[in-house]
């Protein structure tokens, strides 16, 4: 019976310790639209924020105060971002278990944006890589503004002529994706066979690319009236989902299996694309699900269940989530500079247009980048 009761009083503090913390962290989480409202800034510019979560309504358009850089830190005035599926998890707050670290009730961050590509204006008095009048891209929070400051050893890099500002701006995030997850994730090498599932979306023209420089053998997933474009980046391959199944090829058609998949729409289960997986493939789930997919894990439940599941077989599954650095920015920029890489622009919208490039991303038909150029 003391047992019993220990064991029943441990888990009663828990549980209000838990209601206790979620309680606090409730009532505190808010940011600077609440507890230090916006004077007239000095030296203003524009920037995109957003004051609580929700869809693309809630993204203003304000003056704020014009950042300047610290000693280590670069002013770069904007050209061009670009918007990314992660601008609108970050927008709505979900899937909910994120907001344990972006706020519960209101994004501590209130600034939005990653991607920007643009010219250093000014430079701290300890900066080294970088001068005035340099053409970068890279990525910072808060992208989507006329001017963002970035530490000069982060992901910033040096343009490459060969590609304009438009091209650069949307390169950091599903550039650096793709990179990681097929050299670190799917441990790409030369002659490997390497599918990539949603080969037309930000993510997968940079794949396709970036596996054919690798000398890997690329077979890309498609609808209809992308498999032009994909064949164009480089895949040798291309699977019309609209047409064939790419888990049922193998069987149907007696083609071969894949050293690594990379998978960035989740529409298929493990044990699909296990079997068309060699013994000790690679499986990298990159992304799937959209806005309205489930709120509370949404697209977290597949990468944990890959997790388990790479236990008990011997092929490896798993997720990637990218980590921009300045080591990644110049791998891009070299693939850029020697035209193995090229982005892939879709749309362009200005600054005052915000919201429907993010409704356009969200729709989940864009093909390549979807790019904000700056008024």
């Amino acid at each position: 019976m003391k047992l019993k009761r220990l064991f029943a009083w441990t888990a009663g503090v828990l549980v209000v310790g838990a209601v206790a913390a979620f309680a606090i962290g409730w009532f505190t989480s808010t940011n600077s639209c609440y507890t230090d409202p916006p004077a007239s800034p000095r030296d203003p510019m524009k920037a995109v924020i957003r004051c609580d979560y929700g869809t693309a309504e809630r993204l203003e358009i304000v003056n704020i105060e014009k950042p300047a850089p610290a000693d280590d830190e670069v002013l770069v005035k904007v050209r061009a971002a670009a918007v990314n599926p992660l601008d609108w998890h970050y927008l709505r707050g979900t899937p909910y278990l994120m907001r344990m670290g972006t706020g519960l009730r209101r994004p501590k961050e209130i600034r939005m944006g990653v991607d920007f590509a643009g010219t250093v204006m000014t430079v701290g008095r300890n900066v080294t890589r970088f001068k005035p009048g340099d053409a970068v891209f890279g990525g910072r929070t808060g992208a989507f503004a006329e001017y963002v400051t970035v530490k000069q050893d982060r992901a910033i890099a040096l343009k490459p002529a060969r590609v304009s500002f438009e091209q650069a701006g949307g390169v950091a995030i599903a550039a650096t994706t793709a990179l990681q997850g097929l050299r670190d994730g799917g441990r790409v090498k030369a002659g490997d066979r390497v599918l990539i599932n949603g080969a037309s979306g930000g993510v997968g023209t940079f794949a396709v690319q970036i596996a054919r420089s690798m000398d890997a053998h690329v077979t890309g997933v498609s609808s209809t009236r992308n498999v032009a474009l994909v064949r164009s980046l480089g895949a040798q391959d291309v699977i019309d989902y609209k047409r064939d199944d790419y888990t049922l090829v193998h069987s149907t058609r007696g083609a071969p299996r894949f050293d690594a998949i990379l998978d960035n729409v989740g529409n298929r289960t493990l044990a699909e694309n296990r079997r068309v997986l060699v013994p000790g493939g690679r499986y990298v789930l990159i992304g799937g699900g959209g806005p309205d997919d489930g709120h509370w894990i949404g697209p977290m439940l597949k990468p944990l269940g890959a997790w388990v599941t790479s236990w008990f077989v011997d092929q490896h599954m798993g997720m990637l989530l990218a980590e921009l650095d300045q080591k990644d920015m110049d791998v891009l920029r070299d693939l850029m500079e020697s035209g193995r890489v090229t982005p892939v622009v879709d749309r362009r919208y200005p600054l005052r247009e915000i919201a429907d490039a993010v409704r356009y991303v969200e729709s989940g038909r864009a093909r390549g980048k979807v790019v904000i150029v700056m008024d």
